[in-house]
């Protein structure tokens, strides 16, 4: 219960539910009572914000520092284990595997896969516990998919019962001890998840998968359209902000937005 509050609340508290708050309030000042200079204030405010969080130069500008935490993995130092952690999914059989890992969890997959070839004879491990609704956990799915890709089934680990990075963490101690190994997730998701990791006394080498901010080169009027591609690169500093916050009020890092 107390997992699926967070995750209701946690999502109204993103950019896009609060500034369709703000201009539906805004709305009802108009329409409905004498406050309608208050309205039109209101209105605007969440129109601009929301067109500003929708343009690439703010929105990526607002996440590669976040992202850029830890570089790429290139280094040479062999690895037992591959851990990558659980995103987005469903579970469709009529589907092409890949399609069932949504967003973020394909990307982490690809990473694990190349990271598990560059380690021969490594263990790829996937984490997550199924969604509410889903026979099928996060851990299972990624497995699935990376079997798809050529990974042998005895080269993966699935641990199905976490159901967040804190829980994650302990499951992954829990299997491998305090022996180093890869930590495969989103970019802007791996400072978070470092940090639970490491107050779980693990050794996690820090593998980003996943970057969005771009620096490269793009068409000029990619700059300059709002888009819901940059509006989702907005929401990912809204949801990390807020979950580093989290980790804060509970005693997990020093201070809101310390890396």
């Amino acid at each position: 219960m107390l997992f699926t509050l967070k995750k209701y609340i946690g999502g109204m508290m993103l950019p896009l539910p609060v500034l369709l708050l703000l201009m539906g309030i805004g709305i009802a000042l108009i329409w409905f009572s004498r406050w309608q200079k208050t309205g039109k204030i209101f209105i605007s405010l969440g129109w601009l914000v929301l067109l500003l969080l929708s343009l690439q130069p703010v929105a990526d500008r607002l996440l590669a520092p976040i992202e850029n935490t830890y570089p790429t993995w290139r280094g040479t130092q062999p690895v037992k284990y591959i851990v990558v952690l659980g995103g987005g999914y469903t579970w469709n059989d009529a589907w092409a595997p890949s399609s069932n890992l949504i967003s973020n969890s394909l990307p982490r997959l690809n990473e694990g896969i190349r990271l598990w070839q560059a380690n021969p004879g490594a263990k790829l491990i996937f984490t997550g516990a199924a969604a509410v609704t889903n026979p099928v956990s996060t851990a299972e799915a990624g497995a699935r998919v990376a079997e798809s890709l050529g990974v042998p089934r005895s080269d993966i680990i699935t641990l199905d019962s976490p159901k967040d990075t804190e829980r994650e963490a302990a499951a992954v101690k829990q299997a491998i001890g305090d022996t180093p190994f890869l930590l495969v997730t989103s970019a802007s998701h791996l400072p978070r998840a470092m940090i639970f990791f490491q107050r779980a006394g693990l050794h996690p080498l820090p593998a980003p998968a996943n970057q969005l901010a771009i620096t490269s080169p793009l068409n000029p009027w990619e700059r300059i359209i709002p888009s819901p591609v940059w509006l989702m690169h907005s929401d990912r500093v809204s949801y990390e902000t807020l979950g580093r916050l989290w980790q804060w009020l509970k005693g997990d890092s020093g201070q809101p937005g310390e890396e």
